[in-house]
């Protein structure tokens, strides 16, 4: 059975993509076809305007790229095609070409001189604590603005039609949910809370209430930052960067900024999420080990695998003969063990697979 789907079924461009009734045209074997209009996908709020606009007003946070070659296409195509199992592994460069910065390219955050928090100093400092959580309580409301890309609509689409097998990421912004997919997010996920005293779990979006509420002078701050002179006391000492993160003055983090404590135990808050120097969760990693031996080809997307537990997914899926392949922009850990690499921009280059000739559907397991 082959299926061929045009993303671009309504009128206008890209309006099938960014959130309008997806055709897709289902051909059998005995020449019977079958026409299939998948439901909205979850970002039916998402305009077809904003998701384009958002993608070109944040090349900048990309690195310099060319167009994926008719060549990259079609091989990316047919190593799809060829799978019937397919493990899709992604990473940051889906999130920078939707307006969230990075840590390793070129315009990442390590190129402003950046220093991610480990979870060792979250825990034994509570002055790391009032920092880290006083920056993301200023930047949560630009952070929740980004919307899932194109590259994040195709493989929604490639997933609901059963073309995609299994989907991990290492990306904590939601964005493949937002596109209507069921990734496994192998490094948690901003949008949820943990007391690291009782494990007890509750929403992002909670929290930042709990945060208002015990530092209304920053919320106030917050809904004026484009007033008054940047990092002045009427701002609180917040400056906008270039990059989408806000810097905070210390004088006003140090002893002003209040953190709520689990109403629970009483234990500490963290973003439930893995930190450098925190280990993933052991069934997280042992659901995406699964994943990586079983399946017969690996697409990693928009990642450097620089981490040792993305590392570990490739290796595991190369050293089970399956068939790898990259799309990432810069080189990868991961560059050696792999039959395929395609330097392009993941929302370039995987809608393009969509408007090619038909992808087999692998048959059902009974």
């Amino acid at each position: 059975m082959a299926v061929s789907f045009n993303p671009f079924g309504r009128v206008g461009p890209f309006s099938g993509l960014y959130g309008g009734n997806i055709t897709y045209k289902i051909c059998f074997a005995k020449s019977m076809t079958t026409q299939y209009r998948s439901p909205k996908p979850v970002l039916a709020t998402v305009n077809d305007k904003k998701v384009v606009g958002a993608f070109l007003k944040d090349r900048k946070l990309v690195p310099p790229c060319d167009p994926p070659s008719a060549k990259d296409i079609n091989l990316l195509h047919e190593f799809i095609d060829k799978s019937h199992k397919l493990m899709v592994l992604t990473g940051a460069g889906m999130s920078t070409e939707c307006g969230i910065p990075d840590y390793r390219s070129p315009n990442g955050a390590y190129s402003f001189g950046y220093k991610p928090m480990t979870h060792q100093e979250f825990v034994r400092s509570s002055r790391a604590r009032r920092r880290y959580w006083a920056r993301s309580y200023a930047g949560w409301r630009r952070f929740t603005k980004a919307q899932p890309g194109a590259a994040h609509i195709a493989l929604a689409s490639l997933e609901r039609i059963g073309r995609l097998d299994f989907m991990v990421t290492q990306n904590v912004d939601r964005l493949h949910h937002r596109a209507g997919s069921s990734a496994l997010e192998l490094h948690g996920t901003v949008y949820s809370v943990i007391c690291l005293e009782c494990g007890h779990t509750f929403c992002r979006h909670l929290f930042q209430d709990q945060l208002r509420s015990l530092n209304p002078l920053w919320a106030s701050a917050i809904e004026h930052l484009e007033d008054g002179d940047p990092g002045s006391d009427a701002n609180i000492g917040m400056i906008q960067r270039p990059d989408g993160d806000i810097d905070v003055d210390e004088k006003f983090w140090e002893d002003k900024f209040q953190i709520p404590n689990c109403q629970q135990c009483n234990g500490t808050l963290k973003p439930d999420v893995v930190f450098f120097g925190d280990n993933v969760p052991k069934d997280r990693t042992d659901e995406a080990m699964e994943a990586a031996k079983g399946c017969d080809a690996l697409l990693v997307v928009g990642s450097s695998v620089m981490t040792m537990s993305a590392y570990r997914l490739v290796r595991a899926a190369h050293e089970a003969g399956a068939s790898t392949a990259i799309v990432n922009i810069g080189p990868t850990r991961a560059d050696d063990m792999v039959s395929l690499k395609i330097k392009a921009r993941c929302g370039e280059i995987l809608p393009r697979l969509l408007q090619m000739g038909s992808l087999s559907i692998p048959a059902v397991q009974p």
